[in-house]
């Protein structure tokens, strides 16, 4: 465990890190849809091709690549800040911390004003227990 966490140490990290956790999840969102374009794009090719121009297939990998990108700026940000990123797609984050001696996460997703949840160590999202 890097760095430990207070309650308040927490919530006062999920202020600082909920743009940037706004931003991520958007981002894996359009990240989502651009692959999907892609593969529906790429089925077409290998079909006839249809009335395709060359660019339409390296424009789509720009905004793939563009969002793959943006998505890493916004981890690495969370990273730092001490917090773990459970699930890119509900903007989920853990925040190792300590109760009675042991590691545990406090919990926090997208949606919720503040930390309300914590899991042991080895649970997951399942595992939440209100505070």
């Amino acid at each position: 465990m890097d760095r430990e966490f207070s309650l308040e140490e927490a919530n006062a990290a999920v202020a600082e890190l909920r743009p940037v956790v706004e931003r991520m999840v958007e981002h894996g969102r359009r990240l989502a849809a651009a692959q999907r374009d892609q593969r529906r794009l790429v089925t077409r090719i290998a079909g006839n091709g249809g009335d395709m121009q060359p660019s339409d297939l390296r424009e789509l990998a720009e905004a793939i690549q563009h969002e793959a990108d943006a998505i890493a700026a916004c981890a690495q940000e969370i990273d730092a800040a001490g917090a773990q990123i459970k699930s890119l797609e509900e903007g989920l984050l853990d925040f190792p911390s300590r109760r009675e001696g042991e590691e545990i996460l406090l919990c926090w997703k997208l949606g919720e004003d503040d930390i309300r949840y914590w899991h042991g160590a080895d649970e997951g999202f399942a595992g939440r227990k209100p505070l």
